[in-house]
C-alpha cells in the first residue's frame, strides 16, 4: 500500500514534508555501517508494504546537514512526520511486534488487521458461514501468522467444538509468549463456557457463572468487577478459580490493555 524512498537534503520538502499531508511519512536516518540498521531495515520495507505510509530512508553520512538539523545522535533513528510536523518515533531496532504497536498508535492498519478485523466483527455479530469464508482467506494469504490460529481457536469455541479448538490452540508454540499466553486464555475460555452453563445453586456460584457469561460476551469491565467481589470475598472458590479467571482476561486483552493494567492493580490490592 506504501512505498520505500531514497530521501537526501534536495528532495527532503517535496517527498517528506508535502507528502506527509497525504499520508503518515516514517524517516528512517540510518547509516550502512550500523549493524541494527541492518536489523531493522527488512523490517520496515516489509511493513510499508502493508500498510498506507511512506518509508523515506535517509544515510546520514550523505546527509550530514539533515541529521544535524533534526539532532540524530544515534542510528537508527525513526521519526513520524504527519501534516507537516516531524515527531519522534523511535531510536534502536525495535521488533517488529513493537513496531506494530507504534503504528496503530498512528491509526493505521494493514491489510491483514483489516481483514482480522473484519473476521472478529463477523464473530461477534454471528455471521458464521462469512466468518468462515474469511477465515479460509487468512490462512490462505497469512498461514504463518499466530493470530489467525488464535482468532480459528475462538471461532470453533464459538461453534462449541472445544477437541478441534484446544487441538489447534496446542500449535502455538510456548517460546512466541504473547500468542502462547492467549491460546492458553481461549483454552479456559472453554471452561468458562462450562461453568457459564451450569450455574449451580448457590449465589456464589450464580455469580461465577455470570462473570463467565460476561467474559464470553467480551463485557470485561462487568467480568472483572464481578470476579474480583468473588476474590475480595470468596478467595478460596474452587481453588481460587476467580483470580485465575481475572489473569486469563489480562491475558486475552494483553499487558498493555487499559484494564489488564487496572484491574491487575486492583487485584494486587485485594491479594496483598
Amino acid at each position: 500500500m506504501g512505498y520505500a524512498i531514497d530521501v537526501d537534503q534536495f528532495n527532503f520538502e517535496q517527498e517528506i514534508i508535502k507528502v506527509s499531508y497525504e499520508k503518515p511519512v516514517l524517516v528512517d536516518f540510518y547509516a550502512t555501517w550500523c549493524g541494527p540498521c541492518q536489523i531493522l531495515k527488512p523490517i520496515l520495507e516489509k511493513l510499508v508494504k502493508e500498510y498506507d505510509f511512506i518509508l523515506a530512508k535517509i544515510d546520514i553520512d550523505q546527509n550530514p546537514e539533515l541529521a544535524s538539523e533534526y539532532q540524530v545522535e544515534g542510528v537508527p533513528d525513526v521519526r513520524i512526520v504527519d501534516q507537516g510536523e516531524v515527531r519522534p518515533g523511535f531510536v534502536g531496532a525495535l521488533t517488529e511486534i513493537q513496531i506494530r504497536q507504534t503504528l496503530g498508535k498512528m491509526n493505521l492498519k494493514s491489510d491483514f488487521e483489516l481483514s482480522l478485523e473484519a473476521l472478529k466483527n463477523a464473530i461477534t455479530d454471528q455471521k458464521f458461514p462469512q466468518a468462515k469464508q474469511l477465515l479460509d482467506q487468512l490462512f490462505s494469504a497469512y498461514p504463518d501468522r499466530p493470530e489467525v490460529v488464535l482468532e480459528a481457536g475462538n471461532f470453533l469455541i464459538v461453534l462449541n467444538q472445544f477437541e478441534n479448538a484446544e487441538k489447534l490452540l496446542n500449535t502455538i508454540p510456548e517460546d512466541q509468549r504473547e500468542f502462547f499466553l492467549k491460546a492458553q486464555a481461549l483454552k479456559q475460555l472453554i471452561q468458562f463456557k462450562k461453568d457459564a452453563t451450569a450455574p449451580g445453586d448457590s449465589q456464589l456460584e450464580q455469580n461465577y457463572a455470570k462473570a463467565c457469561q460476561f467474559t464470553l460476551a467480551q463485557q470485561y469491565p462487568a467480568a472483572l468487577s464481578l470476579f474480583l467481589e468473588i476474590v475480595s470475598t470468596h478467595r478460596q472458590f474452587k481453588e481460587d478459580a476467580a483470580k485465575k479467571a481475572m489473569l486469563t482476561i489480562f491475558n486475552l486483552l494483553g499487558d498493555e490493555h487499559p484494564l489488564t493494567q487496572e484491574y491487575r492493580k486492583k487485584l494486587m490490592l485485594e491479594l496483598y
